[in-house]
């Protein structure tokens, strides 16, 4: 999808566009009633651990990639998915009414319950699609709002984990009693990716976003002093330079807090051009 939107060459085959709508085609329809009245499933196959879990982020990737092609192709279907699948999560309990992100549920208990757990790249994938959202919506005041509500929750749950280290980034689930797995080392570069990303599309909130995003830029460029090169980056940019971890989602997460502060010498990302229907 970002490749669409940034103009990348289209391969030979078929365009970036038409794979994106391919995804989300097969997302749809594996968008499962039988249970739970609606949602995705975590996993695919029913052999896979997990089958029964309805994720979060399964979820919240599909309500992305809806918005972000109704706003590429101008196409209104893509807005009915977005609230589809909006009314299903705040139904279920996995927003709530403080926009905060629960990680998932499970259809074998018909999604009575929901896991309390709060991941960054959970809050990511919502504060990005709402904000795609308001930027093409005809009625841009309730997605925005939206934004406004997982931004706020975001600065809340995600930033500032001491008195010495305000508006720095930390994974709030496993950072201070230092159980990252290495999937969620990677998690902080959602949101950061997609929090730069929103001010691009809402530049109302850049200002709020870049506060919290220079000191997390900074804490990060301090962390990424370790290792034989003195270059790898650490996990916990709390920790007031390297902290001993090193890997690639360190690296990733380091680096879209770091390169996102250039997001004035970049255009907002592009929609479809217009066909002409004149004949010549």
């Amino acid at each position: 999808m970002a490749a669409a939107e940034y103009n990348f060459p289209n391969p030979s085959a078929l365009s970036w566009i038409e794979l994106a709508k391919n995804v989300f085609d097969d997302l749809n329809s594996r968008w499962n009633v039988t249970t739970c009245n609606g949602g995705l499933k975590w996993q695919i196959y029913s052999t896979n651990v997990g089958y029964g879990y309805k994720s979060t982020i399964t979820n919240t990737g599909f309500f992305q990639l809806s918005a972000r092609l109704a706003r590429y192709t101008g196409n209104t279907t893509y807005l009915e998915t977005n609230e589809k699948v909006w009314n299903w999560m705040t139904g279920v309990g996995l927003i709530s009414n403080g926009y905060n992100v629960y990680d998932g549920t499970d259809d074998t208990i018909n999604c009575s319950s929901v896991n309390h757990d709060q991941w960054t790249y959970n809050n990511a994938a919502l504060i990005y699609g709402t904000a795609m959202l308001a930027n093409v919506s005809a009625d841009t005041t309730p997605w925005l709002n939206r934004t406004i509500g997982f931004l706020n929750a975001a600065k809340s749950l995600f930033f500032s984990p001491y008195f010495n280290a305000t508006n720095v980034m930390f994974e709030a689930e496993c950072e201070q009693p230092n159980t990252c797995d290495v999937d969620q080392f990677s998690f902080k570069a959602y949101l950061s990716r997609w929090l730069y990303g929103s001010a691009k599309l809402l530049p109302q909130l850049e200002n709020t976003i870049i506060d919290i995003m220079v000191p997390t830029a900074l804490a990060a460029a301090q962390s990424c002093s370790g290792g034989s090169n003195d270059r790898s980056c650490g996990t916990r940019w709390w920790y007031g330079g390297w902290d001993g971890a090193m890997g690639l989602g360190q690296q990733m997460a380091a680096l879209e807090a770091i390169h996102g502060l250039l997001i004035n010498t970049v255009d907002a990302p592009s929609i479809a051009p217009i066909k002409s229907s004149a004949i010549i």
